[in-house]
């Protein structure tokens, strides 16, 4: 029987080794943290559950199908909870915008707003519908290793005008600036400036409006640890707190694997989920091709960082929804800071996360989990001392919520803490603490994006972030689908 070996257990190293391991090839795991995951880690403190990553659960259907590879159920391992609105989305002017996918709702806040816009959107939705046709059902799950794959997908991607940026087309099809940030923002959850990210990415509100959002009840660590039980049921090796050290090679070969408590071994192929940077530096940093790649990758534009502030609360919110977005008083401005100046502005936008609306179990009971995000730039664009820096901004984003919601937030407080780009380097060995990989610009995609199959090493394979299609749970988890192709048929 052959033997792989799938290093990171993210969603996208979760999935791939599902999909491996049902199709009947001995696949071991390995992880370097306590918990699966990656980026969907989880801490538990004074009662509250903290979700560490993704929060946002779209195409369950995506996940469905790693569980019937096999024949069994994914509700027997996950509970999926509907979350309505997707996300309210408000203002320093005081304007708030229901986002769900019920048709008649959005027609409505949208009349509401700007009533001249509402052919405009429904043009916008046939465009998404279009885009996400060609850029997610025929391209999301295909592997591009070679420039002919991109040539034979560049009509479509010309046919949609994939060189505009998504809000260059928002505002195509729609003229008020609070819409044309609400139907653009999305490409922040994957790591992508609105202004720069390709229109394609507008497939999201597609994706979205069909697939609906949901939530793992729990936690979304829930879906990873399930999907952990379900490949460890299929016959599958799960190594954790095992942090791989290197990934040795032979000829054009990977050879074998080695951790950092000395345990090493011999596989047939390698696939590695860990930040794309991290896999050729440091892991085959002693080959040609790693540092050769490592050098490639340096000059690549990688996604920004995020600091994160976790929060709980006394107190129940039902007037707060699952997410928000409180936009701050600059948009186009703001995301320059991030992406291009790497300056940490005095303003900011915030992604507010309150999963105790919807379920309850994230807190002790009359209490109320929060976390507030806020895009920052990498460490490469920002070198600040974030030991310093951090309980300041911390600070600040928790006085911003408390004016332009809870009031009484200082007195409230039971437990906090934050999470900055130097954790998400020390934990996740992200480079220069990205993270989503690398930026989704049409320049770092498909064929442009790492492969899902090394050009060199022709037993060494990526998924995740930092390959295609991307970052996001139906990115990473359609580039294991892609990956697994090759794998099984590279293995037959």
């Amino acid at each position: 029987m052959k033997e792989v070996c799938v290093i990171g257990a993210g969603f996208g190293g979760l999935s791939l080794a599902i999909r491996l391991q049902s199709a009947g090839i001995a696949t071991t795991l390995v992880e370097g943290r306590d918990k699966v995951g990656g980026r969907a880690y989880v801490w538990e403190r004074e009662g509250f559950t903290f979700d560490a990553g993704p929060t946002v659960v779209t195409d369950p259907d995506c996940l469905r199908e790693l569980w019937t590879l096999s024949g069994s159920d994914m509700a027997q391992d996950v509970t999926l909870m509907p979350v309505s609105p997707f996300y309210r989305l408000n203002w320093p002017d005081g304007v708030t915008f229901d986002y769900s996918n019920d048709e008649v709702a959005l027609q409505r806040e949208i009349a509401r707003i700007s009533p001249q816009d509402l052919a405009g959107y429904d043009d916008f939705a046939r465009y998404a519908a279009g885009v996400w046709q060609e850029g997610y059902v025929k391209l999301g799950h295909e592997a591009f290793l070679d420039f002919a794959s991109m040539i034979k997908a560049a009509p479509a991607l010309a046919r949609y005008q994939a060189w505009r940026s998504v809000y260059s087309m928002v505002s195509h099809f729609m003229k008020d600036e609070h819409l044309r940030e609400a139907f653009s923002f999305h490409t922040l959850l994957v790591g992508g400036n609105p202004m720069t990210t390709s229109a394609i990415y507008a497939l999201i509100h597609k994706l979205e409006k069909d697939g609906g959002v949901w939530w793992t009840k729990g936690g979304t660590n829930k879906l990873a640890r399930g999907m952990a039980n379900l490949f460890e049921r299929l016959g599958g090796k799960l190594r954790l707190s095992d942090k791989v050290r290197e990934v040795h090679t032979i000829g054009d070969r990977v050879s074998e694997v080695e951790c950092e408590s000395g345990w090493r071994q011999r596989f047939d192929a390698v696939a590695s989920n860990g930040d794309i940077m991290h896999t050729y530096r440091d892991l085959l940093g002693k080959t040609s091709r790693g540092q050769a790649m490592a050098g490639k990758l340096a000059r690549k534009r990688f996604s920004p960082s995020l600091f994160v502030v976790h929060f709980g609360l006394e107190g129940s919110w039902p007037g707060i929804p699952h997410h928000m977005i409180l936009f701050g008083p600059r948009y186009k401005e703001l995301l320059a800071d991030i992406f291009d100046h790497g300056v940490l502005p005095r303003d900011f936008s915030i992604y507010l996360h309150h999963p105790t609306v919807t379920d309850p179990s994230m807190a002790p009971a009359g209490k109320s989990t929060f976390y507030a995000l806020v895009p920052v730039a990498h460490m490469g664009k920002l070198p600040i001392d974030w030991a310093q820096v951090g309980p300041i901004l911390e600070q600040r984003v928790i006085e911003e919520v408390g004016r332009r919601l809870i009031p009484d937030i200082k007195d409230r407080i039971v437990t906090k803490f934050h999470y900055a780009p130097p954790d998400f380097e020390a934990d996740l060995s992200a480079w220069k603490g990205n993270a989503f990989s690398l930026e989704p610009i049409l320049t770092q995609s498909a064929f442009f994006r790492g492969h899902n199959r090394d050009d060199s090493l022709k037993n060494l394979y990526l998924v995740g972030a930092g390959t295609h299609p991307g970052a996001g749970i139906p990115g990473v988890v359609g580039s294991a689908k892609a990956t697994a192709k090759l794998m099984l048929e590279d293995l037959k």
